[in-house]
């Protein structure tokens, strides 16, 4: 679940593997390209930590980070709703 938190919006993700975790990545990497509003991410094997801001608003919680949030939750449950 996000979190919001100074001035910031943000969730840990666990995927089965690495290459789950790039794919996942590379999801969100397009959807953010055509919303043109970009993450702060970090990886490392199948864990990413994400935070959203709007640097543009001076550094706080928008509805472009909440849409973001909302897309960026659709992708990871289409990945990982098979693995239940």
């Amino acid at each position: 679940m996000w979190k919001e938190e100074d001035n910031k919006l943000h969730r840990s993700l666990t995927f089965k593997d690495f290459k789950q975790a790039m794919a996942f990545m590379q999801q969100v990497a397009e959807v953010a390209e055509e919303m043109d509003h970009h993450p702060w991410w970090s990886n490392v094997y199948n864990k990413i930590e994400i935070e959203l801001t709007t640097h543009d608003a001076g550094n706080t919680v928008t509805k472009r980070d909440l849409k973001l949030a909302q897309r960026i939750d659709e992708i990871y449950d289409q990945m990982t709703a098979t693995e239940e």
